[in-house]
């Protein structure tokens, strides 16, 4: 990527799609972004890893709500820069048919999604924010590929975090689990607050506070709270239990099941 970037992106603050992409080893990424995520490193020695396996965990899902449930369309809120296996190439590996609909507020994002899905009608990008659920439900786009009327997999992997107390990140994800059939999936992956690593997490927090979006680490009990209504998945599907205990300090994932009456 050029060092000029349009409108008002800005190459000399971090932001939090680029240190992503910097963590998982793409080129899509700044000075500033490598620097940041370096000060991330020294708090969280574990993060480039913890972020590959995040990538991992989320192929993982798709690849068996897909292949053994049997979802064809996925809504990916946050979805971040392009990387390799991304959710439709690794859902449609598996069935030809599967949906996806990508949802960014970051308009570089955007521009390199729909570079990438040119080509095809099955997956569309969307430039919206998870603070405005009614706009990515009701965007044509959306309405296009998803049907709400069937199940659906709403992914929201690494966004959570970025969206404060403040906002009330619970009510926009009731929102989503509203508007989501009976037999969907919610999938979130979330930085965690654990008590052991309080002093690290609030130099992670002055990094992000630094850069496009602050960052809230939660609970597992806050994190849980995501779910109220669903039927959880056991993690051991998509996510090794020595792996999960390696990055027990850093966050967590977890795969719910809004049930059938």
């Amino acid at each position: 990527m050029a060092e000029q970037v349009p409108g008002t992106v800005s190459a000399n603050v971090p932001n939090v799609a680029r240190v992503y992409d910097y963590m998982l080893g793409g080129k899509d990424n700044f000075p500033a972004d490598r620097e940041a995520a370096e000060r991330i490193l020294v708090a969280f020695p574990e993060a480039r890893d913890g972020v590959r396996e995040n990538r991992v965990f989320l192929r993982n899902v798709v690849r068996y709500l897909v292949g053994e449930v049997g979802i064809r369309q996925f809504l990916d809120i946050g979805t971040g820069l392009p990387t390799q296996q991304n959710v439709h190439q690794v859902a449609q590996a598996v069935a030809e048919d599967a949906r996806v609909v990508y949802v960014d507020n970051d308009p570089v994002v955007c521009v390199h999604g729909r570079v990438l899905l040119a080509d095809t009608d099955a997956v569309a990008m969307v430039e919206a924010d998870l603070r405005q659920p009614e706009r990515i439900l009701n965007d044509p786009a959306t309405l296009r590929l998803i049907d709400f009327s069937q199940p659906v997999v709403v992914l929201l992997v690494a966004i959570l975090h970025f969206i404060s107390d403040e906002e009330d990140p619970y009510a926009l994800v009731a929102r989503l689990r509203d508007a989501m059939a009976p037999g969907s999936y919610l999938v979130v992956a979330h930085m965690l607050d654990a008590e052991e690593r309080r002093s690290d997490a609030d130099q992670l927090k002055q990094v992000y506070s630094r850069s496009s979006a602050g960052v809230v680490p939660r609970t597992l009990d806050e994190i849980m709270r995501f779910f109220d209504g669903l039927e959880m998945v056991d993690m051991d599907r998509f996510v090794a239990p020595e792996l999960q205990a390696r990055f027990s300090g850093l966050g967590w994932g977890g795969v719910g099941r809004k049930p059938i009456p």
